[in-house]
This record gives structure tokens, sequence and C-alpha cells, in this order.
């Protein structure tokens, strides 16, 4: 990267969970380690300290010309689709002689698909029975939300992995506010004759939701003790997720990648979703930012919100 200096506001959707926040800042060190010459800050929507906005002013004060926002998640939901661009914006008003552009989200591509079949692979290696693939069940987990194009890429996912790998059959569940919800998939599949079911939560991260995952899949095993069920570990620090983010760096600095908008119930009108289109963009985070993962905090918070995020843009400078 040349000319003025740059930064780059790594943005995380934050967690309740401690362990969640580690692997959020060992993600981010193996950026900074990797890539030396970056200026690297990183923070989150909600839930934890810096806020984004926080971060975002450290770039400045260090001199920053020009920031690189990318989002640290998987899917464009309405975290993503709203809730990201609205603080970049804010931000933006605030600093109007600053170049802010906003990335793509991470999404299916070959390196993170890879990378997951790579974590598939080693929990099959680590299971006690030797059972072949057509004999195995996979289920790809999402952490489910009110949008649902992005619910969507989670099929897309299962089949893809499905077809890849040679499972003998795929299906799909949601850690919330989405249907199948993973345990009632657990006990479906169970019914369906395979000798091993093979879990994986396709998440950056642990938190409350993966430990409820693998809490449900200890029950049903308990009831189906003939089948063999196989946690895989979700993507986490995995060496191609690093490499993704490093690719979505270098795409931000040299354009304005665009994401994919045609099913955005934000920008067209998407069946069940008509009234989301057009409308205002707003955030929905004031009341959760930066408190923490205070144990005694009792504020219901585990998927995307079921009330509507609603955006009549993506955000300025490359977002859409």
């Amino acid at each position: 990267m040349t000319g003025a200096k740059t930064g780059i506001m790594v943005c995380g959707h934050g967690s309740r969970d401690a362990e969640a926040i580690r692997e959020f800042e060992g993600l981010t060190a193996g950026l900074k380690s990797a890539h030396p010459d970056l200026d690297i800050e990183a923070g989150y929507l909600e839930f934890a300290r810096p806020m984004i906005r926080e971060g975002l002013e450290k770039l400045a004060a260090r001199g920053a010309a020009r920031i690189l926002a990318l989002p640290g998640m998987l899917f464009a939901a309405s975290h993503v689709k709203n809730d990201l661009p609205w603080e970049i914006n804010s931000f933006a008003a605030a600093y109007p002689g600053l170049e802010l552009r906003f990335g793509r989200e991470l999404a299916i591509e070959p390196k993170l698909l890879k990378a997951a079949a790579e974590r598939i692979e080693a929990a099959e290696r680590l299971a006690a029975r030797r059972i072949a693939r057509s004999e195995s069940l996979l289920l790809v987990v999402g952490r489910g939300t009110a949008d649902p194009d992005a619910n969507s890429n989670i099929a897309k996912l299962a089949r893809m992995l499905w077809e890849g790998m040679g499972f003998g059959w795929a299906e799909t569940a949601f850690s919330g506010v989405a249907h199948p919800l993973v345990e009632p998939a657990l006990r479906r599949a169970a019914l369906m004759g395979f000798s091993r079911t093979v879990v994986f939560p396709y998440f950056l991260f642990t938190g409350v939701l993966v430990k409820r995952i693998y809490a449900a899949v200890d029950r049903v095993a308990a009831d189906h003790p003939a089948i063999d069920f196989v946690k895989a570990t979700y993507l986490r620090d995995h060496p191609l997720v690093l490499d993704c983010f490093a690719d979505r760096i270098a795409e931000l600095a040299d354009g304005e990648p665009a994401m994919n908008c045609r099913l955005c119930a934000y920008r067209t009108q998407i069946i069940g979703y008509e009234e989301k289109a057009g409308a205002p963009q707003e955030a929905h985070h004031h009341h959760v930012r930066g408190i923490g993962i205070d144990p005694l905090h009792h504020h219901h918070h585990d998927g995307d919100h079921p009330h509507a995020h609603r955006t009549n843009g993506h955000g300025r400078n490359g977002s859409s």
C-alpha cells in the first residue's frame, strides 16, 4: 500500500463469553504478526471493549489518512448490512478529512471451504470408530438470522461440503432465530439410518451459541448410543481464515468491492420481507455497547435481533 498512511479496522460482533473475545483477539494478533507493516486495530459492536468507534479513533489519532474497515463476520446479515455501515458512516461524518472504505464479509469462498473441510477431516480422524463418509450424515450449523439471504448461505455451504467430501447426506440447522434449530435437526437426523452424524458449526469463534450447539449434540448422543456423533471444531484461527482476511485487505486497498445485493431484503422486495426495502438505516446496539462480559448482565442477545434491522444502503465507500 502506497501513499497516505492506511489503517485497518477489524470489526467484530462481540460476545459475553470471555473465551470468544480471546479467540477474536488471537486472530487479530495473527494478522498483526503476518502484516507488521500495517496499522491494525479491532473493535466490537457490543458486549466488549474497545468499541468499533474507539478503534477507529485510535487509528485516526495515529495519523491514518485512510481506514479500511473489515467485517470480522462470515455472512452479510443485519450486522454487516446495517449496523456496521452505520458505525462507519457515523465516524465518517465526524472525520470528513479521512477516507473510509468498508469491505465485504468473508462469505463462502474456496479458502474457507477448504478450512471447513479440514476441520471436519480432523474431527473424523479423532473419532474412536472408523466409519465411511458414505455412511455419515453431515449437519452444518449456522448462527441463524432474520435475513433469509444470509441463512441460505448455510444451505449452499452444506451442499458443497456434502458433494465435495462424499458424505451420505447433509442437513442444515441454526443456533437461533431461523429453523430448524439444532436439537430438532439432530433428532431428525438420528432417524435417517446413518452410522455417524458429523456436526460442524460454521462459526468463526466460540461463544454462547457454539457451546449450546455442542451441548445439544451431547444430549441427542445420549439418547442414540448406536450412532457415532462427531463434533467438528469451528473455523477459529485456521491459517486459511487469516489468509481470507489478508485477501479482503488487499482487495479493499486496491478498489471498492461490492457485496452481492441481488437478494438483499434492504435493497429490493423479497417475499415475506417487503417492508424492509428502502427503510432508513439505524443502529440497534446502543444499549449493549461496551458493557463487557459481566456475568450479572442478563440481556438476552444470543442471535440477531428478532426485530427487523432496517437500512436504505450498505454504508459508503465501497460497502455496496
